[in-house]
């Protein structure tokens, strides 16, 4: 399914069933035009993803912001079609989410899609600032009633009010608290605002990951700042400090930021294991969602292995791809890039679409927001990618070197008859190739996981690593096949 990150909308994609199931047998058919190299589009890898974005479907999720949002800000796209994604990158899924934190976008069954954070308006306390005037008014009102009615009471008797025995500020809370877990987590959040050299940005949220001084984040919340452009980051203490981009991922939607002159003092937060979350398990999310930062919500986490595919929405953007873990907890506009925690206090995740029943981009009259479907990264995925932009600025992909079609189906991953731009569908002497994969196979599973389409088994690539050997199992003829296949790699998003 489709999501949108925070602020843009996405092209819709397959949703994937939630638990592994034995996907049924789909016959070879005709590969449709839109088609990408499963886990970096087959032949001709390194090529980059034809621009534009494919119609939202309805439903699909969105980054944080838009029907499926991923968090950073980012203006408002109107979906379009998707063309074929040539070897070494693929191109976007059918249905995109919206980012949430800055992008929008529909949102589909496959994935989530992702938006930039939207640029705050400048009249944004204006809603605030009105809210906090009419509470101050009403509670004056009331209080006043209240007042003159103890007065009347108490004419001949003595006062009716009853004192709290502890104040707030007193109360005990315990090591394992939500409160506890906040109050150790928010001085390890950052809030982002990325600026283009036009002026055009948004804010988004992110986290210390060592005592260098390093940040991670999401791609969508720091693109307008890539070329040139200006960012900082600034803590709940109200220390705001000047960063600088080492290193961004647009297909895995993560980036790493570092700050200028960082404190000596950094606290990062501690990562936990994402392979060992469980559905139920508590969730709690940080963020500045609509430029409110330093905000906690909490929630649990709804499902895992939800496939997301989500965009900015740019009219060059290429399409991000997550299994992605599903939490109700709140996540809005501006979340994305924040770490999601469990109930200990560790990263299970980054924060980065959501599914909203609306489709405008942060920036818009209608912004998006929370219905209670927001997907994160996975932090052991995150990790890796963090590592490798801070090792050589590059991300490193992995992939099985064949093109699949994005088109929407619950068959599975069909590979195409011909690659992007007219070049091979399987890349000679890739791991397809050598595992004896052939155009027309459709793939319906990768190890224990159901792929139901090309953006589904994307997303379970790139929870890989390059050198992994997983197995494949592919519909021939009418008949099932399993494989046993070794990643290869590519390096860098073009």
């Amino acid at each position: 399914m489709s999501t949108e990150n925070e602020g843009t909308a996405v092209p819709p994609a397959p949703s994937a069933p939630p638990v592994p199931v034995d996907a049924p047998a789909s016959a070879p058919g005709t590969a449709q035009e839109g088609h990408a190299s499963a886990g970096i589009p087959g032949p001709g890898a390194g090529s980059t993803p034809p621009a534009g974005g494919a119609p939202s479907a309805p439903g699909a999720p969105h980054p944080e912001g838009a029907p499926t949002t991923q968090l950073p800000p980012v203006p408002p796209g109107q979906p379009g079609a998707y063309p074929a994604a040539e070897a070494g990158w693929p191109p976007p899924p059918p249905v995109t989410p919206l980012y949430a934190g800055g992008g929008g976008g529909a949102g589909g069954g496959l994935g989530a899609s992702y938006q930039e954070p939207a640029p705050k308006p400048k009249n944004g306390r204006g809603g605030l600032v009105a809210a906090i005037l009419v509470a101050a008014l009403v509670a004056g009102g009331v209080g006043g009633g209240i007042g003159y009615q103890l007065a009347k009471n108490n004419d001949s008797s003595g006062s009716t009010t009853v004192a709290a025995s502890t104040s707030g500020g007193d109360v005990k809370r315990a090591i394992g608290s939500i409160a506890s877990v906040a109050a150790r987590a928010l001085p390890s959040t950052v809030t982002i605002e990325a600026e283009s050299t036009n002026g055009q940005g948004g804010t988004g949220t992110g986290f210390v990951f060592d005592t260098q001084g390093h940040i991670v984040t999401n791609n969508h919340v720091v693109a307008d700042a890539v070329d040139g452009g200006k960012l900082t980051a600034t803590f709940p203490n109200g220390k705001k400090y000047d960063a600088e981009i080492i290193g961004h991922a647009q297909g895995y939607d993560v980036a790493v930021i570092k700050l200028k002159n960082a404190p000596s003092d950094l606290k990062p937060l501690a990562l936990g294991d994402s392979d060992k979350v469980a559905v139920g398990d508590e969730t709690i999310a940080i963020g500045a969602p609509f430029g409110l930062s330093n905000t906690v919500t909490q929630g649990i986490i709804s499902a895992k292995h939800r496939p997301v595919a989500s965009s900015d929405g740019g009219s060059e953007s290429k399409a991000s791809y997550m299994s992605a873990l599903q939490t109700d907890a709140s996540i809005n506009p501006g979340n994305s890039g924040g770490p999601l925690l469990d109930a200990q206090g560790a990263v299970i995740g980054i924060n980065s679409a959501i599914q909203s029943t609306g489709s405008s981009g942060l920036g818009g009259s209608g912004q998006s927001g929370s219905i209670g479907l927001g997907f994160a990264i996975p932090i052991n995925q995150a990790k890796y990618v963090a590592q490798q932009l801070i090792k050589t600025g590059k991300p490193v992909y992995a992939k099985i070197g064949a093109s699949v079609s994005l088109d929407e189906t619950t068959g599975g991953a069909k590979i195409t008859d011909q690659g992007a731009g007219g070049s091979a569908a399987i890349e000679s002497g890739g791991p397809a190739d050598k595992a004896g994969l052939k155009p027309g196979d459709v793939i319906t599973k990768l190890d224990d996981t159901v792929v139901d389409s090309g953006p589904t088994l994307i997303g379970e690539i790139w929870t890989h690593k390059p050198g992994d050997q997983v197995m494949i199992t592919y519909q021939r003829g009418g008949k099932s096949h399993t494989v046993d296949l070794t990643l290869g790699s590519r390096v860098g998003d073009n």
